[in-house]
């Protein structure tokens, strides 16, 4: 599969929740209809398991899985590709475990310096973020609305915007220059299904 070039791509928020109820929240944001989901987990019960079920649900969506971090995950499940922060290695290295068809996106924050030296290396997407205040990385330092527009100005893969994204704030990063919005508990917090369908995208 090739990373769409819009949509909503949700990330799991798997935290207090079982396996059965991570992979109904999934299936359920999938009926809504996603253009990606990335299986994010810091502390999993069972990462091979829970990877491999969301694989099978991703394939009869039609729906490409992204491994958050762990490149020998996405290797052993077979999933379509990896997301890469600043610490989870090289985009060559993935390249080179994952195949010249996975798909590969990597963490830009607010630096559009990295983004062209990820594309330049190969990445399929490139990722910007957080924009607003989010409770899945509280922590995180802001992005820059111009940043999307200097992005959509110089780069030619699919930009992909992060943090804090609703459907109430989504349209002005659009605006801005963002191809796909990236939302965790936007999606997963209360109703999958309603919740996705909200983005209209």
């Amino acid at each position: 599969m090739t990373f769409p070039k819009t949509g909503l791509y949700a990330i799991t928020k798997p935290d207090n929740k079982s396996i059965a109820e991570i992979i109904s929240d999934v299936e359920a944001a999938l009926k809504a209809g996603l253009c990606a989901l990335q299986y994010r987990d810091k502390q999993p019960i069972d990462a091979v398991f829970l990877a491999g079920a969301l694989k099978e649900l991703c394939q009869q969506y039609h729906t490409p899985l992204i491994i958050n971090d762990h490149v020998d995950l996405a290797k052993k499940i077979g999933a379509d590709g990896v997301h890469l922060g600043k610490e989870d290695g090289l985009i060559q290295y993935a390249r080179q475990q994952l195949g010249s068809n996975a798909i590969i996106g990597v963490s830009c924050y607010n630096d559009i310096n990295l983004a062209l030296q990820a594309e330049k290396n190969s990445a399929d997407y490139v990722a910007f973020g957080r924009f607003y205040p989010s409770s899945s990385k509280p922590l995180a330092a802001p992005a820059e609305l111009t940043t999307l527009t200097l992005a959509k100005k110089s780069i030619s893969v699919p930009i992909v915007a992060i943090g804090g994204i609703l459907p109430t704030n989504s349209q002005v990063l659009l605006d801005a220059g963002a191809d796909v919005l990236a939302v965790i508990g936007g999606v997963f917090t209360e109703t999958p299904y309603e919740s996705a369908l909200a983005y209209q995208l």
